[in-house]
């Protein structure tokens, strides 16, 4: 949610405090829980947690908003401190490991789908942008020319949408190992 004006200081406090539960909430699995017991569990009033977010979706959607930004902000530190391909593997590597510890995060994401959320567009926009620019970082003399960031977030996407599957984990892994794999140039 974008406020036309910045908030007060304990308006904020309350709105980061909302997040940071439903963070916490999401990930532990308690999507389900009464919308108004999220301002109990984050100690605010429900007046607050509804003129902030007045919709459990909302809340989700600045949820989903604050995890994209780090992880953008995560490709961006593997940029500058690790050998281009390497930052492309860690960062791919980090985006399985977010997903395996933020279970209850994934059926947030399939709940914003089905609401065909614009959070998710602009979220999916802002990673395609970061792994684009991994690709480009590594292509000269590694990576293949003919495989796009649209490829490589094609494979996020599906690990994304079997988070429920029993071995996501190690199949998530394995999928991961292939793209790397696939985008490598041919020894010669």
């Amino acid at each position: 949610m974008t406020d036309a004006r910045p908030l007060r200081a304990d308006a904020r406090r309350n709105r980061d405090t909302l997040i940071a539960k439903a963070r916490e909430l999401f990930a532990g699995g308690c999507f389900d829980l009464r919308f108004d017991d999220f301002a109990k569990r984050a100690g605010v009033g429900t007046g607050t947690l509804y003129r902030h977010f007045p919709t459990r979706e909302a809340l989700a959607e600045a949820v989903y908003h604050e995890e994209i930004t780090a992880m953008c902000d995560r490709a961006r530190e593997l940029r500058t401190t690790l050998p281009a391909d390497e930052a492309l593997a860690a960062f791919l590597r980090d985006v399985v490991d977010h997903l395996h510890s933020h279970q209850g995060l994934a059926r947030t994401l399939a709940t914003l789908m089905a609401t065909r959320s614009g959070a998710l567009a602009e979220g999916g926009r802002a990673l395609h942008e970061v792994v684009a620019d991994l690709l480009a970082d590594a292509r000269p003399g590694t990576f293949r020319d003919d495989v796009g960031a649209g490829s490589v977030m094609m494979a996020l996407q599906g690990i994304c949408a079997a988070y429920d599957q029993p071995t996501h984990r190690s199949d998530a892994d394995g999928v991961i190992t292939l793209v790397l794999a696939g985008l490598r140039r041919p020894a010669q």
